[in-house]
């Protein structure tokens, strides 16, 4: 569900129009609802609500949306942080992010940003290989901290999604062997300035099945039960993250987040473990639509090319993963055609869709890329030499800019010649 809908023949944001938004700050720009927001932490907590040992925690992925204004909007209703980097854990605090609600993840942690960390008290690493044991044990010792840790595990289990976001097949970077976890989780409890408690798993993005996922947690709770054996304690269980969202109209639904949670109370039945999710996409995607002004319509040979003014590097996901966006006409006229979206960057791959039935639009019409939330202002770059898209949040009747968008001569200014030019 979000709060994009059609009022008096135009597409609005809760109660603000989006052509209201449109000529105040300019296109391309992205807009994020409140309302949604809220609604969807709402209903995933609802959800996971009574399943482990004490209250579950709920870290959003802050890669899917790292804006300050979003993650204030989420820390305000109780959610922690799942990181990736220095960065990312900088944009959590300082949106206020409680530290203790702070897992940071991801397999490329360096020394730098292990000590940020351990000084910002987060409640937990997700250790990737054992090097970054060793690295991060030196780390802590030096700084006479401890870290808690729970170790990634990758369970062999093919979500079923996209090849490149998929994370829990042998063959991905990701977490470390399952059968190689005992011996990890051994080296773990040996180490000083390591408290060992947790055991995290994560499989892949925009996941449309239950089954792979419980799959995956079956083999968590095997483990678990072979670690408490071994002597360790065992407290903690990330389930990560990875509930697909409804992209394309078209296709069925993926499973509710209430279906999710019965899943997993099936799943993770006597682990005697609080557990922690890693949400991301499935608390920002439908909170997020990019909107953008068809610059032309040109003819092509077999469909009419409509050339809006957001590009690839604005919403790169359809040029990285072939992704569907579900495109609609801000002011719909009720009259549909196929055409072909595309950008205006220099690439045959700044294209959105090809042959697709959707609203007839003409020059300086808008139109509104649905479910652009997560991985979409976070990923765009400056190719072509075109700004960053601007942020804005909707709360009611109000909105505000929350990321401006940048002049094209700081870009330049930021350039240095060397002495020699």
């Amino acid at each position: 569900m979000d709060n994009f809908t059609l009022r008096d023949g135009t597409l609005h944001a809760e109660d603000v129009s989006l052509p209201a938004i449109a000529d105040a700050v300019g296109t391309p720009v992205y807009v994020y609802s409140t309302a949604t927001l809220e609604r969807h932490v709402h209903v995933f907590r609802d959800a996971v609500a009574g399943l482990g040992k004490g209250e579950p925690l709920v870290a959003f992925a802050v890669k899917a949306n790292p804006n300050k204004a979003v993650l204030a909007t989420l820390a305000r209703a109780g959610m922690g942080a799942d990181v990736v980097s220095g960065g990312e854990l900088y944009r959590a605090l300082d949106a206020g992010m409680d530290p203790n609600k702070v897992v940071f993840s991801g397999v490329g942690k360096t020394a730098d940003e292990m000590a940020q960390a351990l000084n910002a008290g987060i409640g937990q690493f997700n250790i990737e290989s054992e090097p970054e044991l060793d690295m991060l044990s030196a780390v802590a010792t030096r700084l006479g901290k401890v870290a808690q840790i729970a170790i990634r595990v990758n369970p062999d289990v093919i979500a079923g999604t996209h090849a490149k976001i998929s994370t829990g097949g042998k063959e991905n970077k990701f977490g470390i062997d399952y059968h190689a976890a005992p011996a990890a989780y051994a080296h773990a409890a040996s180490l000083p300035g390591i408290r060992v408690r947790g055991v995290a798993v994560h499989i892949g993005s925009q996941l449309t099945d239950l089954l792979p996922l419980e799959a995956a947690f079956g083999r968590v709770g095997a483990l678990i039960r072979d670690l408490r054996a071994a002597g360790h304690d065992i407290t903690h269980a990330d389930l990560g993250g990875g509930l697909g969202v409804p992209y394309d109209p078209a296709r069925p639904l993926p499973p509710s987040p209430a279906e999710y949670g019965a899943m997993v109370a099936r799943a993770t039945a006597g682990w005697d473990a609080r557990l922690m999710f890693e949400p991301g996409r499935l608390i920002v995607a439908n909170a997020g639509v990019l909107v953008s002004r068809v610059i032309r319509v040109k003819q092509g040979a077999t469909a009419p090319f409509v050339v809006v003014d957001a590009a690839m590097n604005d919403l790169l996901r359809p040029s990285l993963y072939d992704a569907y966006h579900d495109i609609r006409a801000v002011t719909p006229t009720g009259e549909r055609a196929v055409t072909n979206i595309v950008g205006p960057v220099c690439e045959t791959g700044d294209t959105f869709a090809l042959g697709r039935e959707m609203d007839v639009v003409a020059a300086d019409d808008l139109v509104a890329f649905m479910t652009a939330g997560a991985y979409g202002a976070t990923m765009a770059s400056t190719y072509n030499s075109r700004a960053l898209v601007p942020e804005v949040l909707v709360a009611g009747d109000r909105f505000a800019v929350v990321r401006e968008r940048p002049p094209i001569e700081a870009l330049a200014q930021a350039d240095r010649l060397p002495p020699w030019l």
